[in-house]
């Protein structure tokens, strides 16, 4: 099962120390790990930029990018952004307000038929309208 990983997971694999992590951290993380040996991972290029961004010093940004080209883009269409702006203007109209990142990642989750590992709660409250799956730490514990 492929699974589109949210920018909130991936921050916890490179700007957290281990030892600081809390139990359910450590979970995220242990489940992020399993899905890379499976080779599970999709990444778009939004959240590849997200998870670039705000990191000042050059040599660790060098480091994060270099890590980062393990894995290859999945390639986004203009049905995605279409779709995107569907997403965000029915939310909007049930009162839930969201990034054009994130209905984008909702975009092309749903049609890669993709789950989205993210601990962003945001995600639960699309998903009510959008009809896309979140990936369960459980399905690879």
């Amino acid at each position: 099962m492929k699974v589109l990983v949210d920018t909130s997971i991936w921050s916890i694999a490179f700007r957290r120390s281990i030892g600081k992590l809390s139990s359910n951290e450590k979970t995220v993380l242990d489940s992020l790990k399993r899905l890379i040996e499976e080779l599970n991972i999709i990444i778009i290029g939004p959240i590849r930029q997200e998870i670039l961004s705000g990191i000042d010093n050059q040599r660790q940004f060098s480091k994060l990018k270099e890590k980062l080209w393990a894995f290859d883009d999945l390639p986004i269409i203009s049905r995605d952004y279409e779709l995107a702006a569907e997403f965000y203007n029915l939310c909007r109209k049930n009162g839930i307000q969201g990034s054009h990142i994130d209905f984008l990642i909702c975009a092309v989750a749903l049609r890669n038929k993709l789950s989205i590992f993210t601990i962003d709660k945001d995600f639960e409250m699309y998903s009510k309208y959008t009809g896309i799956n979140l990936f369960n730490t459980k399905e690879t514990i």
